[in-house]
């Protein structure tokens, strides 16, 4: 990678000329009777099962060191700086989310694992988009001397793979927030938090 991704232009775009999202008016009627509308993103790409895409949950297990995870770091346009997130991406058509974890992770990490639990149907920002999303926790298991296995990325993809432990992720994450040319994904960042809390003020 020679350079940074630069943004060269912004336009509007019609929902007719749109691929993958479409814009909307919802009309409704609220708790008290009143009248109100609102404006949403709504996805062309909703698999049949319903649900739109999958992000996969991973611990990385080695004989030698301690449980970690894998994270994926890619640039997004719409905010203009690099993610920094787990592995995730739509559910195709006729797909469990199960099928999609397992291709989007061979895919992207070139790991393949274990799935340990298949979350329920989850809104991903459902103050702006009708956008789901299934989380899939996956476990890789990996031998002494196992080093990253190859991408298989599709055409204009463009992902680094990072391995942090467990114990150090919400320390890691935040640092990559405070510089400006990351963003954590909201979805990692509060698992991380989950687990911060969970041992900085020893509720189990």
């Amino acid at each position: 990678m020679s350079q940074d991704p630069v943004i060269t232009s912004i336009s509007d775009l019609a929902s007719s000329d749109a691929k993958w999202v479409s814009l909307q008016k919802v009309e409704y009627i609220d708790q008290t009777g009143t009248a109100r509308s609102w404006e949403i993103a709504v996805r062309k790409t909703t698999a049949k099962s319903g649900v739109d895409a999958v992000a996969i949950g991973n611990v990385l297990l080695h004989p030698s060191k301690p449980p970690s995870t894998l994270l994926v770091i890619q640039y997004r346009p719409p905010i203009g700086k690099f993610t920094v997130e787990w592995p995730a991406g739509l559910i195709d058509a006729h797909e469990s989310a199960e099928e999609a974890a397992v291709r989007e992770m061979k895919e992207e990490t070139g790991y393949t694992g274990k799935i340990l639990d298949v979350g329920p149907v989850v809104a991903s920002d459902p103050g702006l988009a009708n956008a789901t999303l299934q989380l899939v926790m996956m476990e890789v298991q990996l031998s002494e001397k196992e080093s990253m296995p190859d991408q298989k990325l599709d055409e204009g993809e463009l992902i680094e793979r990072v391995v942090v432990p467990l114990s150090e992720l919400y320390e890691r994450l935040m640092q990559w927030s405070k510089d400006e040319k990351f963003m954590v994904a909201g979805k990692l960042f509060f698992f991380a938090a989950g687990l911060h809390l969970a041992k900085q003020g020893k509720y189990f």
